[in-house]
């Protein structure tokens, strides 16, 4: 398994949502924080500022994409000096994209198009390689070509629905934050800007002897992994591999192997009627008993309860 696409597969719930729109200066929008979600922006044409309560005002210009990992509020504006609409546009909203696409504006100033919109995760299963982003990840003009290419399509599609819109979309979207990500971990493990150090998760992602461990637990995290067998996967002794896992990653080897483990029964849980001992066998566990323990200490309920709480939502 690929550990990013893996990542970004469990903790995904429910469709992103998206929206081009069109704006006129003076003007400037309020977008809500959205917990338990991940927000982006990307401008298509003109400029505008990013503006939060915490920073000062970015400038963005045609091409650049912010992303917000974390669900912060901010609000977008044509100048730093422009009111902005309190009236929260909320990415989250079911009809997100018929209220705020192609919006009528009172201004008559320059034009900015903007793309926004959110994805929703599951709080109960962000994965480390997330939560040790920024607030705000911002990827300037210089996208790469595949990036850019995500985000003419998305466009295209967003401004002439057709036939399969409705199933692309979401794909594209999809497509989108791993491209983001991608660019991301890649333009920081090539620079040395202040917050990006060794123990980091895109460093980890760079580092061939964690990723081939990653790589191992993600590709059968039912096997009974030991720190030896790990290390010996990495290509390294026991002691060096445990030491340079623990400050990459953040937790030792058989703690990540553990939290995956639970991570991805709690998903099978939900989104499958796979039978416990099943579950139990594919979380590395030999009996539903042992399972259902060590299921409970981590996730604080039992597997049965966490399954029957998502049939009822």
């Amino acid at each position: 398994m690929d550990v990013l696409s893996d990542v970004l597969a469990v903790m995904r719930s429910g469709e992103p949502r998206s929206a081009r729109v069109v704006w006129n200066a003076p003007w400037g929008q309020w977008f809500a924080p959205v917990p338990g979600a991940a927000g982006f922006q990307v401008v298509l044409q003109g400029t505008c500022w990013l503006i939060r309560a915490d920073a000062e005002p970015l400038p963005l210009t045609a091409g650049d994409v912010v992303f917000l990992p974390h669900g912060q509020g901010h609000a977008l504006a044509d100048s730093p000096a422009t009111p902005v609409d309190t009236q929260a546009c909320d990415p989250d909203d079911p009809e997100f994209a018929e209220r705020y696409a192609d919006r009528p504006s009172t201004g008559t100033g320059p034009k900015t198009v903007t793309l926004c919109g959110a994805y929703r995760l599951d709080p109960a299963q962000v994965h480390p390689l997330l939560s040790s982003l920024p607030e705000v990840v911002h990827l300037p003009a210089r996208l790469d070509r595949d990036l850019r290419a995500v985000v003419e399509l998305l466009c295209a599609e967003l401004e002439r629905p057709r036939l399969g819109t409705d199933a692309l979309i979401p794909a594209l979207l999809d497509a989108l934050l791993l491209y983001l990500l991608r660019a991301w971990f890649d333009e920081r493990s090539t620079t040395a800007e202040t917050g990006w150090s060794s123990s980091n998760w895109g460093a980890a992602l760079r580092d061939p002897a964690i990723t081939a461990a990653l790589h191992a637990i993600h590709s059968d995290p039912a096997h009974p992994w030991t720190v030896a067998g790990l290390a010996a996967r990495a290509g390294l002794s026991r002691a060096p591999f445990a030491r340079r896992f623990t400050e990459k990653i953040g937790r030792p080897p058989l703690t990540y192997l553990t939290w995956w483990r639970l991570t991805l029964a709690a998903r099978m849980l939900r989104d499958t009627d796979a039978p416990l001992r099943v579950i139990a066998g594919k979380s590395g566990y030999t009996s539903e008993f042992a399972f259902a323990k060590a299921f409970r200490r981590h996730h604080g309920t039992a597997p049965g309860k966490l399954r029957r709480a998502g049939s009822e939502r």
